[in-house]
């Protein structure tokens, strides 16, 4: 599954919080449509099951609160991609990447393993810090195995940890740095590691031993380990496929450095010329190359230009959710899940509080059928309208994204300071409000855009009686 990461330290987002978003893309002519839920505990299954693998395990631990955007339609299981535990643990799960044959040779993916599908539901709901989370999963890895290769992302207000899975067994994982950014556009990404500093560097057992056995490391001058060397992949579909999203987000957040899109020296992480916002991961994970050659919705280059790279932005995103957990503030209102359905070029982020038991009906209301009570449904709509005619609808869409996110901040600034006075708040009412918000100016804008589209058609005529 193509999906894009990125992940922003406490120190280099614009108020100290740890951040960590992903857009979660279907394959080639599919379209996942998902919802946004809260499991309570009563919904945690004691026994669980896969439904792309024969994978089975008991769950006997308590389980937490925790929200998730599923698949609606559950064709493939649950898939329930990222979420905020009632601690305020939060998990993005997963970021497919690449890796070579020589790690598959020597620990082959497990077919009855886990994968994707699975790894929230037995993650997430018993972590109280993203170290946990990367000890949980590893041990369940080690156990276990997997069918796939995989980037997995933890956060809690201090730490944000990046696990990545090495074969069918075999995983490592890093603590980012706090003062930079990551960039994981299907890759295995991890291009530096200490095997000696548990504070920021975290491993399957033996693999040490398993690198030297198979030759793995191939730095000539051993001054560190090199994974992505190691364990990742040199293909030129990673030139046209992967390196060029990594290439554009720090091509943003770090104008200074040049490099080059098809190079497989972009670094992992990058501390960024500014601090980042909310609005900036937004912003990159809506990219299509623009001012370059490259954007397929640009006026420079030619047709074999627009479609050398593939978009970050891209038509099948299901859902993006930006985890975003704030320091200094009350087990109630850390930590805040932005999310988004579709098209990230064509959508807008919303806000909501995490510690909640239920999720307003047009975001967590998804069914197989096209509606527009829907807001994933609305929001495929929106960019299917748009694409042909893009640059005659961006200003609309523009606007209406700047003004969901202002009201979007101006809820949780008014939130945030009415509790801090002291006020009971109803935050699943608050939510509600938000919702209702942007479903008024979703529909203006669905409205606005299939008019102007209409009066573009082919076989339009300026005459009329």
């Amino acid at each position: 599954m193509g999906c894009t990461t990125i992940l922003v330290g406490k120190n280099a987002s614009y108020d100290g919080s740890t951040m960590i978003a992903r857009t979660e893309d279907s394959q080639n002519g599919e379209f996942t449509p998902k919802h946004f839920v809260v499991f309570n505990k009563e919904d945690q299954p004691k026994k669980y099951r896969s439904v792309l693998s024969s994978f089975e395990m008991s769950l006997d631990e308590e389980p937490m609160r925790y929200t998730a955007v599923p698949d609606a339609l559950r064709k493939d299981g649950l898939w329930a991609a990222a979420g905020i535990n009632e601690e305020n643990i939060a998990m993005s799960a997963t970021e497919t990447i690449t890796t070579n044959s020589r790690v598959l040779g020597a620990d082959p993916l497990v077919p009855s393993g886990i994968g994707e599908e699975d790894m929230v539901t037995l993650v997430l709901p018993y972590i109280h810090s993203a170290r946990d989370g990367v000890k949980r999963l590893g041990k369940i890895l080690e156990e276990f195995g997997t069918y796939e290769s995989n980037g997995i992302a933890f956060s809690d207000v201090n730490e944000i940890w990046w696990l990545e899975t090495v074969g069918g067994h075999h995983w490592i994982a890093r603590r980012v740095p706090d003062n930079t950014y990551v960039t994981n556009p299907n890759q295995l990404g991890l291009d530096y590691f200490e095997f000696n500093n548990p504070d920021h560097f975290l491993y399957s057992t033996g693999l040490r031993e398993f690198i030297i056995e198979n030759h793995l490391d191939l730095n000539y001058s051993h001054e560190h380990f090199n994974p992505r060397l190691a364990f990742g992949s040199q293909k030129d579909k990673d030139r046209q496929y992967n390196t060029p999203r990594s290439w554009s987000i720090q091509r943003f957040l770090n104008p200074e450095i040049k490099q080059e899109p098809t190079s497989f020296f972009i670094p992992w992480c990058q501390k960024p010329y500014r601090k980042i916002t909310v609005e900036d991961i937004k912003y990159v994970l809506s990219g299509h190359y623009q001012n370059t050659v490259y954007d397929p919705y640009g006026l420079e280059g030619d047709e074999h230009f627009k479609k050398a790279f593939r978009p970050i932005g891209i038509n099948r995103t299901s859902q993006t959710a930006l985890l975003q957990l704030r320091p200094d503030k009350p087990k109630e209102t850390t930590g805040i899940q932005w999310l988004s359905y579709g098209s990230m070029p064509f959508n807008t982020m919303v806000p909501f509080f995490t510690q909640i038991s239920s999720t307003p009906e047009y975001f967590a209301y998804t069914p197989k059928t096209v509606t527009t009570k829907s807001f994933y449904w609305t929001n495929r709509l929106i960019a299917a309208i748009s694409d042909p005619h893009f640059r005659q609808h961006e200003g609309d869409i523009e606007s209406y994204n700047q003004e969901i996110m202002a009201k979007g901040h101006e809820r949780l600034l008014t939130v945030d300071k009415a509790f801090a006075q002291g006020e009971t708040i109803d935050f699943e009412q608050e939510n509600q409000s938000m919702s209702d918000y942007v479903e008024e100016k979703t529909n203006i804008l669905l409205g606005k855009l299939l008019h102007d589209a209409s009066n573009l058609m082919t076989n339009r005529f300026s005459v009329s009686d």
